[in-house]
């Protein structure tokens, strides 16, 4: 009996527990379960701006160093004591043009040309009589030469022979050899005063007043001050930007002012190394030196139909990122010219919403959502834009 007993007890647990297992499930699955909380997606607020496509004018970036562009050294053609003048032929002297630089000793080359004359004059006097008795028609325009002869005078050309006769009778007599011997001389006595072709100081002085210079020793060095020649190199393509002629405006760091100049000349060669060209700019001014560091800008051709747009917003220096229906489209540009912080492009239609800046992350087919009004951009005609440098 005890034991029917327990079994009963047994049984009667079991039932106890999957009734208790079977109404706890059905309880459960009458619950409705709990709502899941879905991320909200994030979407990322963008600044745009208007394409408008324009001519925008462009520079340049020049830099460099002055050089005089008239410029001489000073040799002694002739030998003698130098003598004092009224300048000083010292460094910083100036001389304005055709002033006296430096007056050698001539006198005994002086003297030389006169006795060549006195010996010309009287080989003429003794040839009077002959011409008088042969040559009747010339003798008369032979005696005013003569008669207008003067030593102290530059030589005057012989008169003309009225025939073959006539000029192989004056070559017989020497005449001839002894004029062009006297032209020769004349010419270089004249060496023994020197000149100023241009206005200019004195940046090299080799002598002093009372010493012997010889023949071929350098004397000292002159510069004009007025005209000054930077010289600066341009990438080669960069080159279809300027020309011959194009302005140019210049400062320094070191002391204020600005100067006007222009490109004088472009070379026509090509450095290996550096795929670059020479340019020189003309200018002048007050207050310029030789050797003055300046920096400034050339004045270049408009690039026509074209944007300006930060330089960040490039994306592998081939497209941009324009905004349609809230997404972000990756469009592909032709890249005119990049400079340090900026680019200048084309190939976006006038209108398309254009990211004014980069956002963190952004690739093509991102949603986003416009803030504000879109700026217009683009470059206002007569705005100068930085293309390049020259260095």
């Amino acid at each position: 009996m005890n034991t029917n007993l327990r079994r009963i007890s047994i049984f009667a647990g079991l039932v106890i527990l999957l009734g208790s297992f079977a109404a706890s499930r059905f309880l459960s699955q009458q619950k409705e379960p709990p709502a899941r909380k879905v991320a909200a997606a994030q979407v990322r607020q963008v600044d745009t701006m208007q394409v408008r496509n324009t001519h925008i004018p462009t520079t340049l970036e020049i830099q460099g160093s002055l050089t005089a562009f008239d410029k001489i050294d000073l040799f002694a053609e002739v030998s003698g004591a130098l003598e004092e003048s009224s300048r000083p032929f010292k460094v910083g002297s100036y001389f304005p043009k055709g002033s006296v630089l430096i007056r050698i000793n001539a006198e005994e080359a002086r003297l030389s040309l006169l006795s060549q004359k006195s010996n010309l004059l009287n080989a003429i006097t003794q040839l009077m009589p002959d011409l008088k008795i042969d040559y009747p028609e010339s003798f008369r325009h032979w005696q005013e030469y003569l008669r207008q002869f003067d030593l102290e005078e530059p030589i005057q050309a012989f008169p003309a022979p009225i025939n073959e006769q006539e000029k192989y009778f004056i070559a017989s007599r020497n005449l001839y050899s002894q004029y062009y011997s006297i032209k020769s001389t004349e010419e270089r006595l004249s060496k023994y005063t020197l000149y100023a072709p241009f206005s200019g100081v004195i940046t090299q002085a080799s002598i002093n007043a009372g010493a012997v210079v010889r023949t071929g020793q350098k004397l000292g060095e002159l510069m004009n001050t007025n005209n000054y020649e930077l010289e600066a190199t341009a990438a080669l393509r960069d080159l279809k930007y300027i020309q011959v002629g194009s302005p140019v405006e210049l400062y320094s760091e070191d002391i204020p002012g600005k100067w006007a100049g222009r490109i004088k000349r472009i070379s026509d060669q090509v450095d290996a190394g550096t795929q670059t060209i020479k340019v020189f700019v003309s200018l002048s001014g007050n207050d310029l030196r030789e050797n003055m560091y300046m920096r400034g800008a050339v004045t270049a051709s408009r690039i026509e139909n074209a944007l300006k747009i930060p330089r960040n917003l490039l994306v592998n220096q081939k497209a941009v990122f324009v905004v349609q229906d809230s997404f972000l489209q990756l469009q592909e540009v032709q890249v005119v010219k990049i400079t340090e912080d900026a680019a200048i492009v084309r190939g976006i239609e006038d209108g398309t919403p254009l990211l004014k800046e980069m956002p963190p992350g952004a690739f093509d087919g991102m949603k986003v959502k416009v803030a504000g009004k879109e700026e217009e951009v683009s470059a206002a005609d007569g705005e100068e834009k930085v293309i390049g440098s020259l260095e």
